[in-house]
């Protein structure tokens, strides 16, 4: 999975041995650093050969016109893509007038280190030159958690054992509307097929230079200002040169590239320092000059304060950070630094996102045009609200920013209340295909399902009634719309469905009554109607702003309410499991165990219609619901629905493994969930997806924490209370984590034996551990013993499981390969769910024997 001798295991730091031009996408993701605002890849500072020389600000995006090949009314029409802000990574050495070029260059002791203690990248190495200089390149590239809006790096040349001419050629460069003559790019790229996850690619300019200009004093500015979405950019760079050897400083500014260059006549053994202090703004509004007055601002404190002092306070900060979100698994260092690097994403991602989403890919790459998704609230938020509450609080707030396009969006669909984009930059909806966009209305409830657990978890209420509380009604809004009532032959509600929407299975489009969105739904609704009868009972000066503000009538909660009671929730009583939607079972099922990895993903090697047909998942989504709303589902319903749909999840999104990992430990298939953690905790580390080059995996890194947490420490806070039921792996000898509950740290220790929880300065913490009620006073510290790790079920759930099952109507089950051959052979019936492989297929005819269950041979024509 992973080259130990290339990234050996450290609890703390990434490191790489040997430099690699094959496979430089993903180390460039893996080695990338950021803060939420501003993400620099791990491009090496010599700026040639790269995957995608990437900068990237969140929010920064350019918009273009969606162009449909069919138009229809309510298509989304305008399409957003995150923009690659100027690049000022760029800092090339040159010995002797012979550069330093890592795939041809004689490198001895190469060492890249990102370091989670500290923060900052490093990269170490000795260059010996075609004329013999041995020559020490030593690098540390730095982007701030504390100051949003900097990044330092810092280059030291020192010839070893000779004098030379040295030359440090630092550059900021407009690389989204063309490479420098050295860009290069990364070896095979272009052989790259279709893949929807990429970002898009705008042929027209992009950015339109504005201001441009440097000083005597090695400070450069490049500023620009998007085409289309017309929001601006400034980049602000000093260039600090410290060495005891002679130099000469030249320059160059063109409206799309900036050059500091330092001649230096290097003697031997004498280092030369060239520090990059940097300064990214961007605006929807402010003009490009304001924004480099900005910057200069910025740098000019920074200056005064020195450039020591930034790494130090960096340190600090992450040292802050892990006091607060480290997680300890006893006895496996590589499973150690495999987490500290998925958290150590989280902060890179969100820490100073302040106000904007938290992108799919954070700011480590392009892919999905740096939009946001569901995934920040059902995946990232719960490790915010737990570890951090403020960046949950400020993740929050985007989604509240983003109502009033929501409330368009929601009228464009003849709803009411709001409904929030798939997936956006802007809060427009920016997804093309509806049936894997807007028909994903459960993003509704996944938003207010994220703020009833931040509210929870921090006991926040004014944040709720002051504003968040909005979310929760024009959620629930769209819901009493968008469902509809079914009536009884007595004239009276039975109940209420959902019809043409698609849940987080994507494989499976524009259904009714898809499990997972009735029962998130219905949460939702029932979450509106109890906090706004709190607020009137509670906060009646908030509850009358609320009514005046959104024209709330008294009898909206009422009518959630009966809704909520009333909503339709899928169950099959011969199968007895829940079906994903109302006609998901008389689809035929894939046989996964039978359909050879060169079809995987299935979304690049099928057409979406050959998907629809049958009975196969890309990710988990009734599984996600037992997870999320267990406390609605019986121990036997969650065994019987997870055993089903396992075996038809193909795992093709990085979405699934954490939560059947969850599940999996839940119910019993221990082996299995840490089977499931694997997958997830190597995502990118491994490059599993085989497409961590496009930036990490953000969600992914966020369920880690909840697999963790959730998964083998059995963590559960359903009604708003928290409690415990620990599946601690066998050869885990003790799993540690924090979390905050209610304003009180929480030090929890777990071992097979027992379940410690420590409590910090605060108010007393009430919990349940296996159903017994604990509660561990401030500055107390309390054990409960376990008695063993939960239930123990060997194996995994396959096909053949259901082999013998039958559908309501009575009609047998049956699985195949779609192919795309013609034939006129009746299907058999054996034991067993076949296989239908290989390119011609030939069905034999066998006596049918019909002696109660037994299955199909199922035929795609």
């Amino acid at each position: 999975m992973i080259d130990r001798d290339r990234f050996p295991v450290d609890p703390w730091r990434l490191v790489e041995k040997k430099f690699s031009i094959d496979d430089i996408g993903v180390t460039e993701t893996l080695f990338a650093v950021g803060n939420g605002y501003l993400g620099l890849r791990g491009n090496h500072p010599e700026g040639r050969h790269a995957h995608e020389h990437g900068t990237f600000i969140n929010g920064f995006h350019e918009i273009f016109p969606i162009r449909h090949a069919e138009q229809a009314y309510g298509f989304a029409e305008v399409g957003q893509t995150i923009i690659n802000a100027p690049d000022a990574k760029v800092m090339r050495v040159y010995v002797d007038d012979e550069p330093l070029a890592l795939d041809v260059a004689d490198v001895r002791d190469y060492e890249r280190v990102l370091d989670m203690r500290t923060g900052v990248l490093t990269r170490n190495l000795r260059w010996v030159t075609p004329s013999g200089k041995e020559v020490q390149v030593d690098f540390e590239r730095l982007v701030s958690f504390e100051q949003k809006h900097l990044a330092i790096m810092r280059l030291t040349v020192t010839v070893l054992n000779s004098d030379a001419p040295v030359t440090v050629s630092c550059q900021i460069v407009n690389r989204q509307d063309g490479e420098d003559v050295y860009g290069g790019s990364a070896p095979n790229r272009a052989k790259a097929g279709f893949d929807p996850r990429k970002t898009e690619k705008i042929e027209e300019r992009v950015l339109q230079p504005q201001e441009f200009w440097q000083d005597e004093d090695g400070r450069a500015v490049l500023s620009y200002k998007a085409t289309n979405s017309g929001m601006t950019v400034s980049v602000v760079a000093d260039h600090l040169i410290d060495t005891e050897n002679e130099y000469s400083a030249r320059r160059l500014v063109e409206p799309d590239i900036a050059k500091n260059v330092f001649r230096v006549h290097a003697k031997q053994g004498v280092p030369v320092t060239v520090t990059k202090l940097v300064s990214y703004h961007t605006s929807r509004g402010v003009p490009a000059r304001e924004l480099v007055d900005r910057g200069r601002r910025v740098l000019d404190r920074i200056r005064d304060e020195g450039v020591d002092a930034q790494f130090e306070r960096q340190a600090a900060w992450c040292a802050d950070f892990w006091r607060r979100s480290d997680v300890r698994i006893a006895g496996h260092d590589d499973l150690q630094q495999a987490t500290r690097w998925c958290l150590f994403q989280l902060a890179q991602a969100a820490a100073r996102a302040d106000g904007q989403g938290v992108p799919a890919k954070g700011v480590s790459g392009s892919g999905y045009s740096g939009h946001y998704f569901w995934d920040t609230e059902v995946y990232v938020l719960p490790f915010l609200a737990y570890t951090t509450p403020l960046w949950a609080r400020n993740a929050l707030r985007m989604r509240h920013l983003m109502l009033p396009a929501a409330r368009r969006r929601a009228r464009q669909l003849n709803e009411a209340g709001a409904l929030f984009p798939w997936r956006t930059i802007n809060g427009e909806e920016a997804s093309a295909y509806y049936a894997a966009g807007t028909a994903q209305y459960h993003i509704n409830a996944d938003v207010s399902f994220a703020l009833a657990k931040y509210v929870r978890a921090t006991g926040d209420v004014d944040f709720l009634y002051r504003e968040a509380v909005d979310i929760a009604v024009e959620t629930a809004r769209l819901w009493s719309t968008l469902g509809f009532w079914r009536f009884g032959d007595d004239g009276d509600a039975e109940s209420f469905n959902i019809h043409g929407v698609t849940g987080p299975d994507e494989y499976t489009t524009v259904v009714n009554d898809n499990l997972f969105t009735n029962v998130m739904a219905r949460f939702n609704l029932r979450f509106a109607a109890r906090t706004v009868r709190d607020m009137a009972e509670e906060a009646p000066e908030a509850y009358r702003a609320l009514t005046e503000r959104l024209g709330l009538d008294p009898g909206e909660a009422d009518a959630w309410e009966r809704a909520a009671e009333a909503m339709h929730i899928p169950f099959s009583d011969s199968l007895r499991i829940h079906p994903q939607d109302a006609v998901f079972l008389e689809r035929e099922v894939w046989d996964l165990e039978n359909t050879p990895d060169s079809q995987r993903p299935l979304l690049l090697h099928f057409h979406p219609l050959v998907i629809y047909r049958y009975q196969v998942l890309k990710q988990a989504d009734v599984v996600l619901a037992l997870f999320l709303q267990g406390n609605h589902f019986s121990d036997e319903e969650k065994l019987a629905d997870f055993e089903y749909y396992d075996a038809l999840t193909t795992g093709d999104s990085t979405l699934s493994g954490v939560v059947q990992s969850i599940l999996a430990a839940e119910v019993g298939y221990q082996d299995l969930a840490l089977e499931y953690f694997l997958a997830s905790i190597y995502v990118d580390l491994g490059d599993l997806h085989s497409n961590a080059a496009d930036g990490v995996h953000v969600a992914s890194a966020g369920g880690v924490w909840t697999a963790l947490v959730s998964g083998f420490g059995g963590m559960r806070d359903h009604y708003g209370a928290l409690s415990f039921d620990p599946r601690l792996p066998r050869d885990w000898p003790s799993l540690e984590y924090t979390l905050h509950w209610q304003g009180t740290r929480l030090d929890i220790v777990l071992t097979a034996e027992a379940m410690t929880v420590t409590a910090g300065e605060g108010d007393a913490v009430d919990f349940s551990v296996r159903g017994r009620d604990v509660r561990v006073a401030g500055g107390a510290t309390v054990t409960v013993p376990l008695a063993g790790q939960g239930p123990l079920l060997s194996g995994r759930p396959s096909l053949r499981q259901v082999s013998e099952s039958r559908r309501d109507d009575g009609s047998l089950l049956s699985a195949s390969v779609p192919v795309s051959t013609v034939t006129t052979s009746i299907p058999t019936v054996t034991t067993e769910i076949p296989a239908i492989t290989g390119e011609i297929p030939v069905v034999q005819d066998y006596e049918q024997t019909f002696n109660g269950l037994q299955t199909n041979v199922g035929v795609d024509s």
